[in-house]
């Protein structure tokens, strides 16, 4: 059994009461585990599994597949701040499926998550711009080493990892009206 640091990027129904909980983990990368019983009234995972949540979690790896069996979370950090907006939401949002989209399950990338973590954050305390966006897909693209030091720091994501999430769009129609 595992335990680390992780922030809930994806939720995903696996059965009428299962999960897959999608995370980005400090020095690890994405891990996917199985929450059995999670979608039950009375879970023990009731109030604990939910986007952006930074939490403590022990799982099992699997011998057979990336999925490993969730055993126990204690969430550190609900992200409370960044609901009180629909704007922070959405930029989470897109956060959240960036670092997924870029990241391979197990393979840890320098310090993404300490990123993603200062990032959700910022969302939960300031007034968002969209420089903070850019920010962070700059950073990004820093630490996986596909900037050029020129470009737009969002086209060399897309030159290196293909398309991008496409609640970029949304985002950014949000924060500039």
């Amino acid at each position: 059994m595992r335990t680390e640091m992780g922030i809930i990027l994806r939720l995903t129904k696996l059965t009428e009461t299962s999960l897959i909980v999608t995370w980005c983990v400090d020095g690890i990368g994405l891990v996917k585990t199985v929450a059995k019983g999670a979608r039950r009234a009375k879970s023990v995972y009731a109030g604990k599994l939910d986007l952006f949540f930074c939490a403590e979690f022990s799982w099992v790896e699997s011998k057979r597949s990336e999925l490993g069996s969730l055993r126990e979370v204690v969430v550190r950090d609900y992200g409370e701040g960044i609901r009180r907006s629909y704007k922070n939401t959405v930029t989470a949002g897109y956060f959240t499926c960036l670092v997924e989209s870029v990241m391979e399950t197990g393979v840890a990338d320098e310090n993404v998550f300490g990123l993603l973590k200062r990032a959700l954050a910022y969302l939960g305390g300031e007034q968002l711009e969209w420089r903070a966006v850019v920010f962070f897909e700059k950073e990004l693209a820093k630490l996986l080493g596909v900037w050029d030091g020129r470009g737009a720091p969002h086209l060399c994501l897309q030159k290196a990892f293909g398309e991008l999430p496409k609640n970029r769009l949304v985002c950014k129609q949000l924060i500039l009206e």
